[in-house]
């Protein structure tokens, strides 16, 4: 294996999960299987560190390290699980993606949202691009629809950080009413809010906790990707620019954490 020292290693699993092929769990199996090879010598540790200059064979046949890293928008409905499978056979973002789209390899989600949850889901073939935008504190921006009005004192709580059941949210950034109208002869209000955090189903703790029900919840934007005019279901390519400006950002951010 290649140890040479200003390569980027990683666990064997983690790289052919890093290439699309599977992920990381199928890689240990493969492995275990006796079915992986690198520079041609049989492999059955998944911990073995190699990069990418090291030739990984699957079955006899030898992963594209090459392949060009893409970004997908995707606006999800709500209803689907974002999810690659379900064990209660619900169907998955990944079932609706490739009901309408073929031969786009394997792509996994940038966070999730929720079953009841719609809007921007962003997809990408390269983990690495998924974990830098999921820990990142790149700001996400949802329009939700609550039950009743939140109070200017609760607003200044959530903005200050709040801690619900044990956990403490404190990234939402910004709240603004947007609308507020009757539907179904009770008051709706409809908010924006942005925050540079993913903790599960924090929007909806927070709102449960001031005793707000949320009945529609829309992501909108992530970062410097936006919904805009993307159908339900639709599946949008981002170009090659934006792109590389993630990579970049990637990059530069691997080469600061690395100095200190």
């Amino acid at each position: 294996m290649n140890m040479t020292n200003n390569k980027e290693l990683n666990r064997l699993a983690k790289q052919i999960a890093k290439y699309g092929y599977c992920s990381r769990r199928d890689a240990e199996v493969l492995i275990f299987d006796n079915k992986v090879f690198v520079n041609d010598k049989l492999v059955n540790n998944p911990a073995i560190k190699v990069s990418d200059d090291d030739i990984i064979k699957i079955n006899g046949k030898i992963i594209n390290n090459n392949v060009l890293s893409a970004i997908y928008l995707y606006n999800k409905p709500a209803g689907l699980i974002t999810t690659f499978k379900d064990p209660n056979n619900r169907k998955t973002v990944f079932d609706d993606i490739n009901e309408k789209y073929v031969n786009l390899g394997r792509l996994v989600s940038v966070g999730r949202l929720d079953i009841n949850s719609e809007g921007l889901l962003i997809l990408t073939n390269n983990p690495t691009i998924a974990n830098y935008l999921e820990k990142s504190k790149a700001k996400r921006v949802y329009k939700v629809r609550i039950s009743g009005q939140l109070k200017d004192y609760q607003i200044k709580q959530i903005l200050k950080g709040i801690v619900i059941k044990g956990i403490k949210y404190n990234g939402v950034q910004s709240i603004e009413t947007i609308e507020n109208k009757k539907e179904n002869s009770s008051k709706n209000t409809w908010i924006q809010i942005s925050l540079i955090e993913g903790k599960n189903r924090e929007i909806r703790n927070i709102m449960n906790y001031f005793g707000l029900q949320v009945s529609r919840l829309i992501r909108i934007s992530y970062h410097i990707f936006e919904l805009g005019n993307l159908k339900k279901s639709e599946l949008l390519p981002v170009n090659t620019d934006k792109v590389n400006l993630i990579l970049k950002e990637i990059k530069n951010y691997k080469k600061n954490n690395n100095s200190k």
